[in-house]
């Protein structure tokens, strides 16, 4: 069975604990844990022994999308100290220092990325990271590779050459301006060309920026395009 749920930042930017009280319903069974911003990792980190994450069997960490080089180092470590079952997802462009995140090992999940960034956007893109990060696996953006090549060429490419590397997908419409919004019926009908090729095992994240009444109606959505698997 699939696993589905939401990112804490879809749901409440920058608040995780508004954002898992949103979610305690019970309905879904994944999440991931977003510090979109540096300043953010701390706090999170140091109250995840507090949250009530036991109704989740799939967890993951967003690191910050952005961050100066020198708080790399510390950043890195900081991460380090995440349960070790969980991938921690990882924006390509954001990195300095290959050799510091390649310590993470496996527990890194490199993400596709939108057609703003300078690298990460296509399969060869993605090709020359995971050489400076070999043991590094992927968090697949449809959304994001939708907005950057709207025919899901390069979505196929990246499903297929990277099939066991994907510990995650995140769901969403990216639009022009970049922002993450509710999926569009353009949208789903793109992400129906490639939901056969992700395989069934594979959890999905929605990213969609929902409103508190949208937040089971777009995870069906989700489920409807997604949740059947074929691969």
């Amino acid at each position: 069975m699939k696993h589905i749920g939401y990112s804490t930042g879809a749901i409440a930017l920058g608040d995780f604990d508004r954002a898992l009280g949103l979610l305690s319903s019970g309905i879904f069974d994944a999440v991931e844990l977003s510090a979109l911003r540096t300043a953010e990792v701390r706090p999170l980190v140091e109250a995840i022994p507090r949250l009530n994450l036991r109704s989740y069997s799939y967890i993951s960490f967003h690191a910050p999308s952005k961050f100066d080089q020198s708080e790399e180092k510390e950043l890195v470590e900081l991460l380090s100290l995440l349960p070790s079952a969980w991938p921690i997802v990882v924006h390509p462009d954001a990195i300095f220092d290959f050799s510091l995140w390649s310590r993470l090992g496996s527990r890194i999940a490199i993400e596709n990325m939108d057609k703003r960034k300078p690298i990460g956007r296509t399969c060869s893109e993605m090709t020359q990271i995971f050489e400076r990060l070999p043991n590094a696996k992927m968090c697949f953006d449809v959304g994001h590779a939708r907005q950057f090549d709207a025919s899901m060429a390069e979505a196929f490419l990246m499903l297929t050459r990277f099939k066991n590397k994907i510990v995650q997908i995140h769901v969403s419409e990216v639009d022009t301006a970049n922002r993450h919004d509710k999926i569009s019926f353009a949208a789903e009908i793109a992400f129906k060309q490639v939901a056969r090729f992700i395989p069934k095992y594979v959890p999905l994240i929605l990213e969609s920026r929902v409103e508190e009444n949208q937040i089971l109606s777009e995870a069906t959505k989700t489920w409807n395009i997604f949740g059947a698997g074929q691969a």
